[in-house]
């Protein structure tokens, strides 16, 4: 579901569409919904739907597509925990199955992701029994280890630890497991299960039977055929990167298309948590091994202006430094910087390259700083522009009046997608630091601070050493803290 603007604000899915889309828009459920279901209600503008082939799938996608855009409505999937998948590694002296939710780039083999995480489990306890693998976490188990496991003896492994079984036939062991999960064999595994569970009913042996039934419920949850949804690739998609591109390249007047943009955001909790956060695109996508996260130093206070400067001047004079040593005729020659950092990206000289265009998060101010900034360090001609948010006006240097991009034009939602995530970057850098300071404070063994109150003294103060100098009628003057209490935390941090 999208917005006025273009924004995905909600992903959902069911399996009657028509159904599921009908009901927002009764009467009656709109009486009946929460204030939260009546806000989505009243922001929807446009749909986007995929079809996809089963349930798994369909799962799958919701929750990358959730946490691609992170839906303003959306409650589940927003965190950073994914699917489940599972790992092997043929380099191993003894390879066994691991379940992990990060794939790297380590040599071993995956499998998945899998929707259904209870299923994935009972699947490989059967596979491990059924082809003698091992379960034990030692990378090479020897005799030592054998000593402490039950697992041959119940016979659920076919202990390699103690040569019961050769190198060559565990791996083959492996293999045929590995078979099993890419779908190999399956109908010939689903008829020997079947026909094992009727004997089994047959001879009465109900908890058998009810077994066997429920391991091939497992395996075919498991085994169901699903798509890898990546962006980009396998997900349709009305966001053309390369075409909006070249659309904000005619908008803005450049060059052309503006392949490297960065954006910088600044994030104020309090004026003791100050940060800011550099995003960085490349050809229209999220460069995320590229984004940065920065500490304002030299602002005391709420002051977005300044905190712009210090950011703009910290990151270019950063790229000017690590791309000096690169060209050391730099300081002679009568080339423009700006040029002259185009030259060495083009011979892959540079070790950072100079973006196509700045993009700060603001309007004329934020602008005029980061300008101001820029001309100091010599960097005349980057292109850089501020995009106000609240009516999406965007801002260049030298015109008065900002640049009205048509809120339907993929220009804008690019901007605005570079701008989001921006946002977001700073915003979780916030609550990191926040967290850190909550965590590793010396107020959790200060008698009478429960949680609640240490939280309320490090929002006000920042710090113990700002808490230690503040007076009893300050801290008694939040909300939860009597002047006893605040008699007592002044005593004993200053004891």
């Amino acid at each position: 579901m999208k917005d006025r603007l273009g924004s995905i604000i909600y992903v959902g899915k069911a399996r009657d569409l028509r159904k599921r889309m009908s009901s927002y828009f009764l009467a009656s459920r709109k009486t009946r919904a929460d204030l939260k279901t009546r806000a989505l209600i009243d922001s929807i503008c446009d749909f986007e739907f995929h079809i996809v082939r089963n349930e798994a799938e369909s799962l799958l996608l919701e929750g990358k597509l959730i946490k691609d855009y992170r839906p303003r409505y959306n409650v589940s999937f927003r965190d950073d925990k994914r699917f489940l998948l599972l790992k092997i590694n043929p380099n191993d002296p003894w390879p066994r199955f691991q379940m992990t939710r990060l794939k790297k780039e380590d040599g071993a083999r995956y499998f998945g992701p899998f929707a259904h995480s209870g299923a994935l489990r009972a699947t490989v306890d059967w596979l491990n029994r059924r082809f003698g693998l091992r379960v034990c976490r030692p990378r090479e188990p020897g005799e030592i280890d054998y000593k402490h496991c039950n697992a041959d003896i119940i016979r659920n492994c076919s202990a390699p630890c103690i040569g019961r079984i050769g190198h060559q036939a565990y791996l083959g062991q492996v293999e045929e497991a590995c078979r099993v999960l890419e779908g190999k064999g399956k109908r010939g595994i689903f008829d020997d299960l079947r026909a094992d569970m009727e004997k089994a009913a047959g001879r009465l042996n109900f908890e058998r039977a009810a077994l066997l039934r429920d391991v091939m419920d497992n395996l075919q949850k498991t085994l169901e055929p699903t798509r890898q949804f990546t962006r980009g690739r396998g997900v349709p998609t009305t966001v053309k990167p390369m075409e909006d591109l070249a659309e904000l390249g005619e908008a803005l007047h450049l060059d052309g298309p503006p392949k490297v943009m960065e954006c910088f955001d600044i994030s104020n909790v309090s004026s003791n948590h100050i940060v800011a956060s550099m995003v960085r695109f490349t050809d229209g996508r999220p460069d995320n091994q590229n984004y940065r996260r920065y500490r304002i130093r030299t602002v005391q206070g709420q002051d977005d202006f300044a905190s712009m400067a210090e950011v703009i001047r910290r990151r270019y004079a950063r790229i000017l430094l690590e791309n000096s040593s690169a060209d050391p005729d730099a300081e002679v020659s009568q080339e423009d910087i700006v040029e002259a950092q185009r030259r060495l990206a083009r011979e892959g000289r540079a070790r950072i390259v100079l973006p196509d265009l700045v993009i700060v998060d603001g309007g004329k101010g934020q602008l005029g700083m980061a300008v101001k900034e820029l001309h100091n360090l010599g960097l005349h001609d980057l292109p850089v522009i501020g995009l106000a948010k609240q009516r999406e006006e965007v801002f260049v240097p030298g015109r008065s009046e900002p640049i009205l991009i048509p809120h339907d034009r993929g220009a804008l939602k690019l901007l605005q997608r570079i701008r989001d995530e921006a946002h977001r970057f700073a915003n979780g850098y916030n609550s990191l630091l926040l967290r850190r300071r909550m965590k590793e404070s010396l107020l959790d063994e200060c008698p009478g601070v429960t949680p609640r109150r240490k939280e309320a003294l490090l929002e006000k103060f920042g710090s113990v050493a700002r808490i230690k100098k503040a007076s009893v009628e300050d801290i008694a003057a939040l909300p939860g803290i009597s002047v006893k209490s605040a008699e007592t935390i002044v005593q004993w941090l200053n004891a």
